[in-house]
């Protein structure tokens, strides 16, 4: 007889990021698997979300709260309605030696989120022998900001909250719009490092992205407008955006590039650290508190 090596090339590796969509919307991508082996390949998929010890593992603490750097859970936030927020489609089969089969990822958030994730498992006789990280975002408006270190926990409670002023306003009887809520959104450092000794002066430069959802609904309105404040203040510190302001339009997205250069007055024990909110105008009005950080560091 003869021995036979089963194996397969993925067309996806390591991650597969289904980006942002509308909360109650869905999202699909395909990755292929090919059977490069000479005999035919019984296939199943796995996703940890659906794991028989789950709910075992869910008792452990958050690894944001541990001492360990090594991350050991990929489950992040799934739907409420407790079914998993990724499906697969078909979950096992057999593929042909020498052909290919489809399968189909479908992200179906039902509330809003950033830390939607899983992981996927190929399996072939009892092991994995491929792994693919499931991640993707969710809001409830279609616009978004990404970049920079967010300032906050990729673990979410499952209790549904109000915006505080929205509960204060309704304790005096008035209940504000949400367009008129000016609290931000959300924390986002932006740390950028300049390295000196270098024979020509390079500056730091770091990315925030502005994006637009391209969904059917909010059909009134069709782009995202978006603007920083302080800019005096920042050029002063010598931090230089190259799109202060600008649109969006529905399903792009926008990258704005912010450099730094020492100003004159920069001093080594006081790096310069700058707040400021960047606004983003669509559907509603929303503000995003980005915090600038400047380090220096030598070239050797």
């Amino acid at each position: 007889g003869h021995g036979v090596t089963p194996s397969i090339v993925c067309s996806v590796q390591d991650a597969l990021d289904m980006g942002y969509v509308i909360a109650q919307e869905k999202a699909t991508s395909t990755f292929k698997i090919q059977n490069t082996s000479t005999l035919n390949l019984s296939c199943s998929i796995q996703l940890d979300s659906l794991s028989s010890t789950r709910d075992k593992d869910q008792q452990r603490l958050p690894s944001f709260m541990t001492s360990s750097l090594q991350r050991t859970d990929f489950v992040g936030t799934q739907n409420y309605s407790g079914l998993s927020v990724f499906s697969i489609f078909p979950m096992e089969g057999e593929i042909i030696a020498g052909k290919s089969q489809d399968f189909i990822v479908t992200f179906s958030p039902d509330h809003e989120s950033l830390y939607y994730s899983d992981r996927l498992k190929v399996v072939l006789f009892g092991k994995a022998t491929h792994v693919i990280h499931l991640k993707g975002a969710a809001r409830d408006h279609p616009m978004f900001v990404e970049g920079g270190i967010p300032l906050d926990v990729p673990v979410e409670s499952l209790a549904v909250t109000r915006p505080a002023s929205s509960q204060e306003a309704a304790k005096g009887g008035n209940v504000l719009p949400l367009a008129q809520l000016q609290e931000p959104v959300r924390s986002i450092l932006l740390v950028l490092e300049y390295i000196e000794g270098e024979s020509s002066v390079v500056p730091a430069v770091a990315e925030l992205k502005v994006g637009a959802i391209r969904t059917a609904q909010f059909a009134s309105k069709k782009s995202v407008d978006f603007s920083f404040e302080n800019l005096p203040l920042l050029q002063q510190r010598g931090f230089t955006l190259d799109a202060p302001k600008g649109t969006v339009d529905r399903g792009q997205v926008k990258c704005i590039s912010v450099s730094w250069v020492p100003p004159a007055d920069f001093q080594a024990d006081s790096p310069p650290t700058v707040t400021t909110l960047l606004t983003l105008k669509g559907d509603i009005k929303e503000s995003y508190q980005i915090l600038f950080m400047a380090k220096v560091t030598s070239a050797r």
